[in-house]
């Protein structure tokens, strides 16, 4: 129980971090300096009043100096981040298996939120998510995707090799797939940045993990993003939709469930 609280309050620390990330690395500024500060009126934020979950609380959404509203964002976020560590250390328990996870669906959280807002998927975030999740196989067995047994690898030469092999053959896939859009269609639809996420979630799931997200994640877009852009009546040819966000989303719930959908 106290492992389970302990992993709950740490996600609600990574999550404020996060926040942090979502609002600066779109826009190339620090994460380090200067402290945190309010994007209205500039005045620095108090310790007190950056408690994540509880602060927003107790300041009601506003800047306790110029009551500006205080985005929804932050303490969802901050709540999305403390379940999924409580879920993975409550699953995992604590083990490096754990750890990688919650380094996993961190990024993923805040990819999300920075493609949905700036419609930018950072790559402190995608690249640094990549070689992060190659550190990972080398000490956590990458998901078996029935190819690897060509190569003869055993142990974590193995793992390494799953997990770059989910890396790179699913994001090639899309990569090809936005080459022949823009050829047929003589413009833009597909950012690099989605390519780059989809080589994050590979290194981390494998390769049935990162197709199956490839997967939901597409269609996810093009069901829902067609529903909103009808219900908006927004022009779909010009319409920067957050394809991103919907990887993101779709690699979390492959991350979720992974012990029943991965072989």
């Amino acid at each position: 129980m106290l492992i389970a609280v302990l992993a709950f309050l740490l996600g609600l620390l990574i999550g404020s971090f996060l926040n942090v990330c979502i609002y600066r690395w779109p826009r190339d500024l620090s994460v380090v300096r200067p402290r945190s500060h309010c994007p209205e009126c500039g005045k620095t934020i108090a310790w007190y009043d950056n408690i994540p979950l509880l602060s927003f609380a107790l300041l009601r959404g506003r800047c306790r100096h110029c009551r500006a509203r205080i985005l929804l964002r932050y303490p969802v976020v901050e709540a999305m981040a403390g379940l999924l560590f409580l879920y993975f250390v409550g699953t995992l328990g604590l083990t490096l298996a754990a750890a990688k996870m919650c380094v996993f669906s961190a990024a993923l959280v805040a990819l999300i939120f920075s493609d949905l807002e700036q419609r930018i998927l950072p790559d402190e975030l995608t690249l640094g998510g990549t070689l992060a999740g190659l550190a990972f196989a080398l000490a956590v067995p990458t998901p078996p995707d029935g190819l690897r047994w060509l190569l003869g690898l055993h142990g974590a030469a193995d793992s390494l090799a799953g997990s770059a092999l989910g890396a790179v053959f699913p994001s090639a896939c899309l990569w090809g797939a936005g080459w022949l859009y823009k050829k047929v269609r003589h413009r833009e639809g597909l950012g690099f940045g989605d390519v780059k996420l989809v080589a994050m979630a590979g290194s981390f799931l494998g390769l049935y993990g990162a197709l199956l997200s490839l997967l939901w994640g597409s269609l996810a877009g093009a069901v829902l993003g067609y529903a909103y852009i009808r219900a908006t009546h927004k022009d779909a040819a010009t319409y920067e939709l957050p394809f991103g966000a919907f990887l993101g989303a779709a690699a979390l719930l492959v991350g979720i469930a992974a012990p029943s959908l991965l072989p």
